[in-house]
């Protein structure tokens, strides 16, 4: 596993999403800009847009056009978010990570949240594109907030050293997604990194879940800063082996 510099700065937003997407942009590009030792950035789930079903065509252009805006801001740091985009006649809610100006992995929603009528409007994605991909050595895996309800996925995500999880978790099972990513930290052995909306009717519950299960979270933060420590990782599967 490649050693990034130690310690490495983590933050995970925990923002309320604008009606007006150049409002949520801005706010997304002046942290960035901002906050340059951060290495690692993730975004709600929409952030920049939310599930604005009445205006998908509008949504779709726009988050388009914010991801160039992003890849050129986006050196140095990774930067993780999720967007709705057109696919040929379909919409769909794209992962995309991006990193030294380039999108270096997309994956589209595949588990759709029916009662929030997902289903209706997005095309879901294909399950085999959830697996841990690297960044400089190191393994990464993206779960997008349904998903991580999933125990067939958590067995694709096995072996991420980090486990990034976007999300618009509703304040009606904020335990749920509480209880699921700590779990998903501990049975993984590795780091997981919620960022979630504090949209009145959202969970916030943003929180950075170490290996051992510890957790870092604060639901009266815009953001959740910390380190990730890589030893941290490898201490804990020397110590419970688990193959």
């Amino acid at each position: 596993m490649f050693e990034f510099p130690s310690p490495l700065q983590v933050a995970t937003l925990q923002l309320p999403t604008s009606t007006r997407y150049q409002e949520n942009l801005d706010t997304l590009l002046a942290y960035l800009r901002a906050h340059q030792e951060k290495r690692l950035i993730v975004a709600p789930e929409v952030f920049l847009t939310s599930f604005d079903y009445d205006h998908m065509p509008t949504a779709a252009k726009f988050s388009a056009n914010a991801l160039r805006s992003l890849k050129k801001e986006t050196g140095e740091q990774i930067l993780v978010l999720t967007l709705i985009l057109q696919e040929g006649d379909g919409f769909v809610n794209q992962a995309v990570v991006i990193h030294k100006h380039k999108v270096i992995h997309k994956q589209n929603k595949v588990k759709l949240f029916r009662l929030g009528d997902e289903d209706s409007y997005f095309v879901a994605g294909k399950r085999k594109k959830i697996s841990p991909f690297e960044i400089e050595g190191t393994k990464v895996a993206v779960l997008i907030c349904f998903e991580l309800r999933f125990k067939e996925l958590w067995k694709q995500v096995e072996g991420a050293d980090v486990i990034l999880v976007p999300a618009r978790w509703a304040k009606a099972r904020k335990s749920h997604l509480e209880i699921l990513s700590r779990a998903l930290a501990v049975m993984n052995q590795c780091y997981v990194i919620v960022s979630n909306s504090s949209d009145i009717d959202m969970a916030s519950s943003c929180a950075i879940v170490s290996p051992d299960g510890k957790v870092m979270s604060d639901d009266k933060l815009e953001s959740i800063e910390g380190t990730i420590d890589f030893r941290e990782i490898k201490k804990m599967r020397r110590y419970i082996v688990m193959n």
